[in-house]
């Protein structure tokens, strides 16, 4: 199948070779499909551009917010409303007037969808006029504000071409593309929206391909693309016509251990809880001690990184001291012999008869996982202590692993939002954030301080004491509830005419960030 979409692909690519269109059209393989299409109301836009939709604030590269729909914004002395004025000139790619009543629509709607845009504060959003909206919440929220510069605007329901079922497989909305024709599973085709209030983009015409990552290079070594996301072991096997692009991230991988131990219960999936091994705090620095981070980064990602010591590393409201000395084997077994934990004839250490034993299960498909997962287990290896690497799909382990396997899972967000998500009790089991059920009452009272603040410097403050506070905290002199590993630089191939402008800070690959700043983008040959 992949080799007919690849020649389908060429075949395309031909078509429109001639003279008129050869600074027109960009093939790009940049990443997978959303599963739910391109609908902001479940989660669509919300780790990069969303494309055919347009945000009330943009977020500028220092990650502060910036005129979008939005022309002027307000936020009450007592936080508790936003007033924000739209530009008139904003249209749908139908050519009708984006208004208040479609940004009131959106918010309300995506509160009720409850997909991934965390609309839990708002009380209600209402139109004023037709420039002005109101949204009104039920309690201060700090983080409330990244959803103004995330949830992409959809048409009102009552509209003509409103939202409507099946939205997110014929968008409408009022950012720079429009949909053309999307193939689920191969590929995507989008031009200009003529209506767009912003700059003209350079390309008429994108071309979107889904293929796996053999794929992409292959097809980038055979000329049949014109940007290309290559994963880090990958990266120096790149076509002699195109430039090597790195995009800094606070992308990062990780090690989630479950917390819990193992007591028969099932989370509402039906997917068994707990881990006697991980339940363990020795186990788990045991496991921090034992990974030599620049080695995974040298190994596991070709260089293209940094280590990684918690889930925002560099960020405002992360610890700037979280760091430890690793790998640190003499520590990690005196922990280890401290805790009960024994090691007999075989190498493996066992605690009343229980062997240090357990799965480290990755997303079969991501090569980057894997090599991460088979490395720090041979670093672990030599403290008795067995992880076994285990590559399965997404949907088995949603419903066999995901509580009850130490897991290599990735995040990265431009907004403390997801610290809340991973750590605060109230999400234990919550999608893939805190499927581990962690839970400490003490981070929970800080995560929720750092909600309530006046001000981005009060609340990092408590973002920072959920991490440690010098008691307790989530991180390593904590409850070492994850074994952070490392941080990606995102990779990419592109052809040697493009100029992708000034890239900014990319969080979690979701979502084509690297197109935040597609209107930069530019084609500088003749």
């Amino acid at each position: 199948m992949r080799r007919t979409i690849l020649l389908g692909l060429a075949a395309t690519c031909v078509a429109f070779s001639s003279p008129a269109f050869s600074k027109e059209q960009l093939v790009l393989a940049i990443g997978g499909e959303p599963e739910q299409g391109f609908d902001p109301l479940f989660g669509w836009g919300q780790y990069g551009s969303p494309l055919f939709q347009s945000t009330l604030l943009t977020r500028g590269r220092d990650l502060t917010p910036e005129a979008g729909l939005a022309t002027a914004w307000t936020l009450s002395e007592d936080r508790l409303t936003w007033i924000l004025t739209l530009r008139d000139d904003a249209r749908f790619g139908d050519g009708t007037p984006l208004t208040a009543k479609d940004v009131a629509y959106t918010f309300n709607a995506a509160k009720q969808a409850g997909g991934r845009a965390d609309l839990s504060a708002l009380n209600n959003a209402s139109a004023i006029d037709n420039t002005t909206v109101e949204l009104s919440l039920n309690a201060p929220r700090i983080t409330f504000i990244d959803q103004l510069m995330t949830l992409g605007i959809v048409p009102d329901a009552n509209r003509e071409n409103g939202y409507r079922e099946g939205y997110g497989r014929q968008p409408l909305g009022s950012g720079p593309y429009r949909l053309v024709e999307w193939q689920e599973g191969e590929q995507l085709i989008v031009e200009r929206n003529p209506y767009f209030h912003g700059p003209i983009p350079a390309f008429e015409r994108l071309v979107f391909v889904f293929t796996g990552e053999e794929a992409t290079l292959s097809a980038a070594h055979a000329g049949q693309l014109d940007l290309a996301a290559v994963p880090p072991a990958l990266a120096t096997n790149l076509p002699s016509d195109m430039q090597r692009i790195i995009m800094e991230s606070v992308d990062n991988r990780g090690i989630l251990f479950p917390m819990q131990p193992a007591t028969g219960e099932q989370a509402a999936s039906g997917a068994p809880i707990g881990n006697d091994v991980t339940a363990d705090s020795a186990i788990r620095q045991a496991v921090n001690l034992a990974l030599d981070r620049n080695t995974l980064v040298d190994v596991a990602l070709n260089g293209f990184g940094r280590p990684a010591f918690g889930p925002a590393d560099g960020l405002p409201w992360s610890l700037d001291d979280e760091a430890f000395t690793a790998p640190d084997s003499d520590r990690a077994n005196a922990l280890l012999d401290a805790a009960g934990w024994e090691r007999h004839a075989d190498g493996l250490r066992y605690k009343n008869d229980q062997p240090a034993r357990f799965r480290l299960t990755y997303p079969a498909s991501d090569t980057t996982r894997q090599l991460l997962a088979q490395v720090s287990a041979e670093m672990v290896r030599p403290l008795g202590i067995e992880m076994q690497p285990t590559g399965r799909h997404w949907d088995e382990i949603q419903r066999e692993a995901l509580h009850q396997d130490a897991i290599v899972f990735g995040f990265g967000s431009h907004s403390p939002q997801e610290v809340y998500y991973l750590f605060h009790s109230q999400h234990a089991g919550f999608g893939f954030y805190n499927s581990g059920y962690y839970s400490n009452a003490t981070v929970n009272s800080h995560l929720e301080a750092a909600q309530a603040a006046a001000g981005a410097e009060e609340a990092n403050r408590h973002w920072q004491a959920a991490q440690w506070d010098g008691n307790t905290g989530y991180g390593f002199r904590g409850d070492t509830s994850w074994a952070w590993m490392v941080n990606l630089a995102h990779v990419y191939a592109a052809n040697t005419c493009l100029d992708l402008g000034e890239l900014g800070i990319a969080p979690h690959g979701h979502g084509w960030p690297i197109t935040a700043n597609l209107l930069e983008w530019r084609w500088t040959c003749d």
